[in-house]
């Protein structure tokens, strides 16, 4: 094992590294065609030195913003008629619904933390929200009544755009994510969110979300949207909590206060949700397989598995047996023998589970390289300028390079202080700790 440096001193340097991210002048989108989502590969600078990183993390580390995009492409500013959508009709829910400055941030944490780039959808938030489930969200929605097809674009557009920006836009990036996702460890998503609450009051600088809303307005997991094999407790946190709390003590004492999942609590459409039910159920495969190795090749069981693991809730196939399963609906008549045999299966993987239980959710809890992802609120002004109107005049460079270089220098902590070199011994080493500690002492 080699000898890792002590974490550096969290006061960041008064000039923050210089950003390669160009910054669009104020209230200005690109309308061109462009890769939905992209992996923003940054330069090498032999002048600069990235935060030293225990050995073999930084290919499982993974940075992103999914609201900061700026192209609306031309094919959505026509209406139905043919006729271009005017400017003035939606520029400002433009300007509004833009995560401002997230991107920045983005660059600034991979770049100090030494990674290759960064990962950024480009579609504009106001067309394509990717935090949310497909749907239409409709007039005045609230945050949590979202779906991926924003307003006013969700009443503009025909039924084939709509069809074409979920099929050629969201399931791209969706798959861009997914395959980014599977090989990340520590995925962390940089929004940035207005300056006051609809009621007027503050927000703080920064919050760190990571749990579910469903569960905390409804003590369960909602019904309909995953499976009911998902435990509802796993809702509680989407990330190590030494991580989140890492967060909250280096972004403290440099003088940013921290919220915890305050405004918001992540929607059951957000990226740091779904992947956690992906991944929960891609862990449970893995057992029930070590089990009954014969059931992966067999066609009931890869249906089912298909409907469990299908987050984003884009197949009519797996919704078709979720329907048949969970609402009791008919099946198609020249399908019903293949639905039976899904059911069967499916009851087999319930049993499983139900016999199982602890052990499972023990093994996932604390397996090493389970997913950690969470999403970091940064207030907008702090990294943009904004006139009396509040519409956006020119990006704070500096403070975002800061504010980023302040999330890499806590995860550096996280990692020499709570974790050590990859592989050595499972990095959720340290909540099992935390778990043998509460069992011991009660």
């Amino acid at each position: 094992m080699s000898a890792v440096p002590a974490p550096t001193d969290p006061r960041p340097p008064r000039r923050g590294p210089r950003l390669h991210h160009a910054a669009p002048p104020a209230g200005h989108y690109r309308s061109r065609s462009v890769a939905p989502f992209e992996f923003v590969r940054l330069p090498r600078e032999d002048s600069f030195e990235p935060l030293k990183l225990p050995d073999g993390w930084r290919p499982h580390l993974m940075v992103d913003s999914i609201h900061d995009g700026d192209v609306i492409p031309p094919v959505f500013l026509r209406a139905a008629d043919g006729k271009r959508i005017p400017e003035r009709r939606f520029v400002r829910d433009y300007e509004r619904e833009r995560d401002w400055g997230a991107a920045m941030v983005a660059e600034a944490m991979a770049r100090a933390l030494g990674l290759d780039g960064h990962y950024r959808v480009n579609i504009a938030r106001v067309v394509m929200d990717f935090g949310r489930f497909p749907g239409l969200t409709g007039r005045d929605a609230s945050h949590l009544q979202r779906f991926a097809i924003n307003y006013p674009f969700s009443d503009w557009l025909t039924f084939e755009q709509k069809k074409l920006l979920l099929d050629g836009y969201y399931d791209v990036v969706s798959a861009g994510i997914d395959a980014a996702v599977r090989k990340a460890t520590i995925k962390i998503a940089i929004h940035t969110y207005d300056t006051h609450n609809p009621a007027g009051t503050l927000r703080p600088e920064i919050s760190v979300c990571t749990r579910s809303a469903g569960l905390q307005h409804e003590g369960a997991m909602p019904v309909g949207v995953f499976d009911p094999l998902y435990p509802d407790e796993l809702g509680a946190f989407t990330c190590n909590r030494v991580l989140r709390d890492r967060l909250s003590i280096t972004l403290e004492k440099a003088g940013l206060p921290v919220a915890h999942n305050y405004p918001y609590l992540l929607p059951e459409g957000s990226v740091e949700v779904r992947a956690q039910v992906w991944s929960f159920f891609d862990f449970l495969r893995r057992r029930f397989e070590d089990r009954w190795p014969q059931t992966a090749t067999e066609p009931a069981f890869q249906r089912v598995w298909a409907m469990l693991l299908d987050t984003n809730l884009r197949s009519a196939e797996s919704e078709a047996l979720r329907s048949y399963l969970h609402m009791y609906r008919t099946a198609p008549p020249q399908e019903a023998a293949a639905y039976r045999e899904a059911g069967h299966a499916y009851e087999r993987v319930r049993a499983y589970l139900a016999e199982q239980r602890d052990d499972v959710l023990e093994g996932y809890r604390f397996a090493a390289g389970r997913l950690s992802s969470l999403a970091i609120e940064v207030r907008k002004d702090l990294v943009w300028t904004f006139n009396d109107e509040g519409r956006p005049v020119a990006p704070r460079a500096e403070a975002a390079a800061r504010i980023g270089t302040l999330i890499a220098r806590a995860v550096q902590s996280f990692l020499i202080e709570d974790v050590g070199p990859y592989g050595e011994g499972g990095w959720m080493q340290t909540t099992s700790q935390t778990a043998l500690g509460a069992k011991l002492a009660g």
